[in-house]
């Protein structure tokens, strides 16, 4: 048992540790072997997995240590992400199918790593988890209230995203945190794992994801460079509007909410887009910005830590 135990941990270790290489080279991959697209039938399945590992680390006691007016303002910087979104595709003369995009990715939870990375630049952990806690359930209704609100020019099946929300999301993070509560002993046994296989969810989304548009990336590579420039723009502003909603907190409470807003939880955007049987094409904010976000949040993480 325990030599596979430690095979278990340093395979954990070499996905949660190279993360950005894997995500890198998942998306290589999904441009050149289109055949990866059918990994989105499964999108919801993989979300509900992606939600439920990571979701098994949160405890009851996180949440009890965190008073309302810091959530509030988290939540104030969230709300303010799909309309920056909105305004960044149309600044950027975005078709209609990719300003849902950018709006969905605006909307959604904030990066299921965010308490790993807010642990890592030294924050309040425990204020980026109740966030994430609190705006997954949240997201129930926000979501497909942004979208239909902000869309304009397609047809949004708002539906179709109350039900993934629901199975995949909401359910999942739900019945994870009632099993910690349950069993915290046996479910906390398997902590150090529980990262790595949202981690490898994630890897796997974003490469189906990437080789369901490959075709349009590479027919028109002047599209890429504005969605680049947009999820830029978006995660910079993220981080500044975290930072602005709580200026005035302690630092802990600055570096959480900083995070928490900036980071958007781009696999999961891509694949509620595919898994509403929303255009394709919508996910392509998703896919970029999980590379940009991904290392903008690691070099902040070290910026932080260095500067304490």
């Amino acid at each position: 048992m325990a030599p596979f135990y430690g095979r278990l941990q340093s395979l954990s270790a070499l996905v949660e540790d190279y993360l950005l290489v894997w995500i890198l080279l998942s998306v290589a991959l999904g441009l050149t072997v289109t055949d990866l697209a059918v990994v989105t039938g499964f999108s919801t399945v993989i979300l509900a997995v992606m939600i439920g590992s990571i979701s098994l680390t949160l405890s009851v006691e996180q949440f009890s240590q965190i008073g309302g007016r810091a959530v509030a303002l988290v939540l104030l910087g969230h709300v303010a992400m799909p309309v920056l979104a909105f305004g960044i595709a149309r600044g950027l003369g975005l078709s209609p199918e990719l300003t849902v995009g950018f709006v969905v990715l605006g909307a959604v939870t904030p990066e299921l790593v965010t308490p790993v990375m807010t642990e890592l630049a030294g924050g309040d952990t425990a204020l980026s988890t109740t966030a994430l806690v609190v705006i997954g359930v949240g997201s129930l209704g926000f979501v497909p209230a942004v979208v239909t609100a902000l869309a304009g020019g397609v047809t949004v099946p708002t539906l179709p995203i109350v039900e993934q929300l629901v199975v995949a999301v909401v359910a999942p993070m739900l019945l994870a945190v009632g099993l910690r509560a349950r069993w915290p002993e046996r479910v906390g046994a398997y902590d150090a794992h529980y990262p790595a296989v949202s981690a490898i969810m994630v890897i796997l989304i974003i490469g189906g994801v990437t080789a369901a548009n490959a075709a349009v990336i590479r027919s028109n590579l002047g599209l890429l460079g504005s969605v680049i420039a947009g999820v830029v723009v978006l995660n910079g502003l993220g981080y500044g509007v975290g930072f602005l909603v709580s200026h005035r907190a302690e630092r802990a409470t600055r570096i959480a909410s900083v995070l928490s807003v900036g980071m958007r939880d781009f696999a999961v955007a891509a694949a509620l887009v595919i898994a509403a049987g929303l255009p394709t094409i919508a996910s392509l904010p998703a896919v970029v910005f999980g590379v940009v976000e991904m290392t903008t949040s690691a070099g902040l993480a070290k910026w932080f830590d260095r500067t304490e």
